[in-house]
């Protein structure tokens, strides 16, 4: 299964149309989907291997599971700064968004400079791809040092007044991860939060009051990974 004409005959065969009324259910664009589940579409990828050529002809078919196929099988090392770019003004859903940070550019060496970039553009996708790569980054860079996550907090800040669902469920999520790296960072988001709740806004109030819940429960019951150094 190496051509564009293989890897679209193997999602056809897998349709689900009660699967693309679910997923829409969860705000998911379906206008290109056959339904696949994220098991199906991963086992698909797995079969495919990497294969960056291949990646780029499935993205541009503008298939909705195709994109997810080519965000698995791309090679992090040969994604470029102009290929990101073309793809973040792609983006039409937030589980695409999601899972392209997840699966590649999180892997990119501009993954840190794009995640505060795309968080200043305007467009819902581009700035929910800069906080998702936050939280991505933040799950899974666990090495990386603390400084690296505390320069993420001035955006979170500024930009959780935006009331865009998926913006503020991102922003949400970028504060949370990377308080759940460690005490250290845990306590600072915990302190942002706090400062965030103040704002007032309806956004603010609801990112602050979800992050603090699990947070809170987090540091007080030693849940905190504990990864990354000062």
């Amino acid at each position: 299964m190496q051509t564009v004409e293989d890897v679209l005959a193997a999602i056809r065969k897998l349709e689900n149309r009660e699967n693309i009324k679910g997923k829409e259910r969860y705000g998911i664009n379906v206008e290109t989907a056959f339904g696949l589940s994220v098991p199906q579409i991963r086992a698909l990828a797995k079969k495919i291997g990497k294969n960056h050529k291949l990646a780029m002809a499935l993205w541009k078919t503008n298939i909705h599971e195709a994109r997810h196929i080519a965000t698995m099988i791309a090679d992090p090392k040969e994604v470029t700064e102009k290929l990101m770019e073309q793809w973040v003004k792609d983006f039409n859903s937030w589980d695409i968004v999601d899972g392209c940070c997840s699966s590649l550019f999180r892997k990119t060496s501009f993954a840190y400079s794009k995640a505060m970039e795309w968080c200043e553009r305007k467009e819902e996708y581009v700035r929910r791809a800069g906080f998702s790569l936050m939280a991505t980054l933040a799950v899974h860079d666990k090495k990386e040092k603390d400084a690296k996550f505390e320069q993420f907090f001035p955006y979170i800040y500024k930009f959780s007044n935006d009331e865009r669902n998926f913006v503020r469920k991102a922003v949400n999520w970028s504060l949370r991860q990377i308080g759940k790296r460690n005490d250290r960072l845990c306590k600072k988001a915990i302190k942002l939060a706090n400062e965030i709740k103040l704002k007032e806004d309806k956004a603010s109030k609801w990112i602050a009051a979800d992050a603090l819940r699990e947070l809170e429960k987090y540091l007080d019951e030693g849940k905190i990974s504990n990864v990354g150094t000062k």
